[in-house]
């Protein structure tokens, strides 16, 4: 508020909550971090506005989004209409059609047909589609252009109001940044036939008690696409972080990292195969609460041009006595000390009949 950090106020808000925050230094951190980057950034604005003038930036900053929107087009030019329907673990389904229109070089990127808005919390508020989109056709321009609206420029996008993709409120969102995003892209990938399915989905898996909370998302292979493998074990599309290294993982929390590794032969077949995904194993070494949050646990990732699907992805618990318990896409267990948390990847698709 005009330069005070009101954290007073955001303690009781965030305390008095019906389900209070774990931790609040380190909410409060993570904002002051935000507000933090936001003034840095204000200030290398004003920086340059010194340097240059307001109107130079001003100007150079429409000619980086009119290149953009023209690099886009560029794309459009050669892109053929199409469409697809993904399916999702939870049998819904998202529907795209892009039609091309040649002579005003646009493109409409329309999403009737998608399922609508769902009980569960697999539901993506309307911006996670947009910069799905904005991602997919960035993408598919090859010239090197910095991510900016102007790629959006010249498509029209229609997301009709109540389905999974723009629900209404109060529909539950959480898994809608993390894992409906990743199907949207692979869905749009799939519409222009650029590239088969990654994995699609983050592998969302946390851990804790009131000690102690982390998060990760985890890897797998990269999908074909026309004239290129997928790479091992890489995170892609919107999945954009890193695993935290072993030392530091085991130091800062109770757990052992077992197992790590690549699943050799895992991707999808085809001319052109799909990187190999990978398998994680994590030990509690003190009770702790596991939850994961994840897809194609039963629909394969799609291979295109006869190229064949990736695996589907599983999660399951060893338990103390020797028992292994699976578990479903998205699941909440008790660990004891001891037992140990399986998160084994699902695998991109392959491109194109294999000779």
């Amino acid at each position: 508020d005009r330069g005070r950090f009101r954290e007073e106020e955001l303690e009781r808000l965030l305390n008095g909550a019906r389900y209070p925050v774990r931790n609040i230094l380190q909410n409060v951190n993570d904002l002051k971090a935000q507000v933090a980057a936001n003034e840095k950034g204000v200030a290398e604005l004003r920086k340059m506005i010194a340097q240059f003038g307001e109107d130079v930036v001003e100007a150079y900053m429409g000619h980086v989004q009119d290149n953009a929107a023209e690099s886009v087009r560029r794309v459009l030019d050669r892109l053929p209409d199409g469409e697809f329907s993904y399916e999702m673990d939870q049998g819904c389904r998202i529907a795209v059609n892009i039609s091309i229109d040649r002579e005003s070089r646009e493109a409409t990127v329309d999403f009737t047909g998608t399922s609508q808005q769902r009980p569960d919390n697999f539901n993506a508020p309307e911006p996670v589609t947009r910069a799905a989109v904005l991602y997919v056709f960035r993408v598919l321009v090859e010239a090197d252009i910095p991510m900016n609206a102007g790629c959006l420029r010249p498509i029209r996008i229609v997301i009709p109001e109540g389905t999974m993709l723009s629900p209404r409120y109060p529909a539950a969102v959480v898994a809608g940044n993390v894992e409906v995003s990743q199907a949207v892209t692979n869905c749009l990938f799939g519409a222009v036939e650029a590239q088969a399915a990654a994995q699609g989905t983050m592998n969302n898996l946390t851990f804790g008690n009131a000690d102690y909370q982390y998060y990760e998302t985890i890897c797998s292979g990269a999908p074909a696409g026309p004239g290129y493998d997928g790479a091992d074990a890489v995170h892609t599309h919107m999945t954009n972080s890193r695993l935290t290294d072993p030392e530091i993982l085991e130091t800062r929390f109770p757990v052992v990292l077992e197992d790590f590794h690549i699943r050799k032969g895992s991707g999808g077949r085809g001319k052109w195969s799909a990187g190999d995904g990978t398998q994680r194993t994590i030990r509690a070494r003190e009770r702790l609460d596991f939850a994961i949050l994840s897809g194609h646990r039963r629909v394969r990732p799609f291979g295109l041009k006869g190229g064949g699907p990736g695996e589907p992805g599983r999660n399951f618990v060893r338990r103390n006595d020797g028992r292994i318990e699976e578990l479903p896409g998205s699941a909440h267990t008790v660990l004891e000390a001891g037992e140990a948390f399986t998160v084994v990847t699902p695998t991109g698709g392959g491109y194109g009949k294999a000779s």
